[in-house]
């Protein structure tokens, strides 16, 4: 076949578009050719000139944006020689993003580049209709195929203040894998923008189905409190900086707002924007804010005198327990891919790093206790760094492992006789050693919570000091749930008593400990070596009843025994304003006496033995509860049992 002039295919107008929508545009739903129209009103709000954006899903399968913005201009284009609205719905390269120079541009920092945008949604529609509010008439213009097919015409008079742009987009199957949109993805995009641009209200409606809305004054930092499920280890720090007139780095009005805090555990948010654009693979921006963070966080350590000798912060371990809302302002923003997820600006690390970093360590600086905090956060990540990829084994001396300093060990070898109490902190932990029977139980204090191993490697679980502290103490290694029973041969406590306050955090506390046991010593539990100790929750002081009944204390597991015990008192002939009801705020607030006698007397305490359910049904339980990609499910979960665990807390 011949190679001439004629085999050289010149695509012209939309053809491109059309011939390889994937350079374009995402292909698998219509999502981001609306989400074209829907930036363009957003752009603007962020110019100041739009207070309203409506987004309807019609029943044919089309899409409307409406806004009560400047509407795209409809006069006769100076060069095109066509109206202007023809030429920004059908030529790739042209709109308003080009004039950056003019500082009253509304898209002076528009998350577009190459200026393709709503022309991209019209070749990629079977129809599009455009309606224009405009100089005191309303315009419209229809486009089929990227073609048009009715030229532009006036409808009608409106006011002179009248103004803005509705689009109605029918979105061309043939182009997309499914031809539906996303919904909660497009909520997503349309709350976000609600977040971002402070006043503006945007609704969805379904046809024949309901209207969403949102609207936010002060938006960034619900928007986060609202995403993050853990506990804070600080408040949340929302703030914005943006280049002066007079800045030698970086035009005018660029610059970030961002709301950012640090959580101990739990899911983490993180969500980026560039120009209201969401950048979902993140970029040069989010590297600007890591770098600010860290900066920030370590010199306020340093000052302090924080670090422990040895340690030296990276980035990472600043930023690993970071969630943060950032919305990057970017003149002439550079994106990998003209779907935008990541913004390759290279001046966007310094322009983040620069507007974010000082007012962030002004604010640590206000807020010392929180800031400690945050520096432990990093501190503790830095430590578990310089450990990961180790495989740490148990600490041995002549082939013995060497018992935990802080084990209080028994006399006795009699392992049918032998328990080992885990006890919260250590002040309980005193407590426990000073009431105990020295013969037979051995006191192992725990300092706060301990590790969540659900999805910790066996060779690197004796990175963790307490994980390895329990291992020791109880002789046995880690095993799965299919070792011989063998595995139990060095047990050397035949009661291994799990006790801890009687509130939420030694729930918690109880939890984790059973994910461990549960996970890499499964055979404890299958043999019935494992008890949660009953501390109770309440002391009844009783006064004296004549010389025949002395004063006396009882203890209430929980309120419906407390409940149960005045009615049994009120039955005696006792007032039940006599009697002194006193809460226990932890173990630590009991004396050895009252610890030995409530909880740890094999005469008088409450233990309950932890079984396997059949069928591992314990293991789904267990994932939606403590892997770290279940977020969803847990809250589901919680939105669905609260007031049951609300109850028995």
């Amino acid at each position: 076949m011949a190679y001439t002039a004629e085999s050289i295919s010149v695509l012209k107008g939309l053809e491109p578009v059309r011939h390889l929508p994937g350079m374009y545009t995402r292909t698998d739903h219509p999502l981001h050719i609306v989400q074209e129209a829907i930036d363009n009103a957003a752009d603007e709000a962020l110019g100041g000139y739009c207070k309203h954006i409506s987004v309807v899903l019609h029943g044919d399968g089309s899409i409307s944006v409406q806004d009560d913005g400047r509407g795209i201009p409809v006069e006769i284009h100076p060069t095109e020689g066509v109206p202007t609205v023809e030429v920004v719905f059908t030529q790739l390269h042209a709109g308003g993003k080009f004039n950056k120079t003019d500082g009253t541009s509304a898209y002076q920092f528009s998350g577009g580049l190459h200026g393709v945008g709503v022309s991209v949604t019209n070749a990629l529609s079977t129809r599009l209709e455009a309606e224009v509010e405009r100089g005191g008439g309303r315009y419209r213009i229809v486009f089929a195929g990227g073609n048009v097919v009715e030229p532009l015409a006036r409808i009608a008079d409106t006011g002179k203040r009248a103004s803005g742009t509705k689009l109605r987009i029918w979105p061309d199957a043939q182009f997309f894998n499914s031809p539906h949109l996303p919904l909660p993805e497009l909520e997503r995009l349309l709350r976000s923008k609600a977040v971002l641009l402070p006043g503006l209200e945007i609704s969805l409606a379904v046809e024949g189905g309901e209207t969403k809305s949102w609207r936010f004054t002060n938006g960034m930092q619900q928007y986060l409190a609202e995403q993050i499920d853990g506990e804070l280890a600080s408040p949340l720090f929302t703030a914005e900086n943006y280049a002066v007139a007079d800045d030698e780095n970086f035009p005018l009005g660029s610059g970030a707002a961002w709301a950012i805090c640090w959580s101990g555990d739990g899911n983490l948010a993180r969500e980026s924007y560039v120009n209201l654009i969401p950048t979902p693979a993140g970029g040069t921006h989010e590297t600007g804010l890591r770098q600010a963070a860290f900066e920030a966080v370590k010199s306020f350590a340093e000052h302090r005198a924080l670090l422990p000798k040895g340690v030296k912060l990276t980035a990472e371990d600043v930023f690993s327990r970071l969630s943060f809302v950032l919305a990057a302002r970017v003149l002439d923003p550079s994106f990998q891919g003209q779907i935008k997820e990541r913004l390759n600006s290279r001046d966007a690390v310094a322009l983040v790093s620069r507007m974010l970093r000082d007012p962030l360590e002004l604010w640590l600086n206000e807020h010392p206790d929180d800031a400690k905090k945050i520096a432990e956060l990093a501190i503790k990540a830095a430590q578990a760094r310089s450990r990961a990829g180790q495989k740490v084994e148990k600490r041995k001396q002549s082939g013995v492992a060497i018992l935990p300093g802080k084990l209080s060990d028994c006399q006795s070898e009699d392992l049918s006789r032998n328990e080992l109490f885990l006890v919260e902190g250590d002040s309980a932990g005193g407590s426990a050693k000073s009431g105990r029977d020295k013969e037979v139980q051995a006191i192992l204090p725990l300092r706060g919570k301990v590790l969540n191993t659900w999805e910790i490697e066996p060779g690197s679980l004796f990175a963790n000091r307490e994980v390895h502290d329990i291992a020791v103490a109880l002789g046995i290694d880690p095993h799965l749930p299919d070792a011989p029973d063998t595995t139990l041969d060095n047990l050397r406590y035949g009661k291994l008593v799990i006790m801890t306050d009687a509130d939420v955090d030694g729930s918690h506390i109880r939890v984790l400990l059973c994910t461990l046991f549960y996970r890499h010593f499964p055979k404890l539990i299958e043999h019935g070596h494992l008890y949660f100790a009953q501390p109770p929750l309440y002391r009844l002081d009783v006064p004296a009843q004549g010389k025949k009944r002395p004063p006396r204390k009882l203890y209430a597991l929980d309120d419906a025994e407390r409940v149960a015990l005045l009615d049994r008192l009120k039955m005696d002939g006792v007032k039940p304003e006599s009697v002194d009801i006193s809460r226990f705020k932890g173990l630590g607030e009991m004396n050895p006496e009252q610890l030995w006698e409530t909880t740890m007397s094999p005469d008088t305490r409450r233990l309950v033995r932890v079984r396997l359910p059949r069928d591992d049904e314990a293991r789904p339980v267990l994932n939606m509860l403590m892997a770290k990609n279940e977020s969803a499910g847990r809250r589901a979960w919680m939105e669905e049992n609260g007031a049951l665990i609300g109850a028995e807390v």
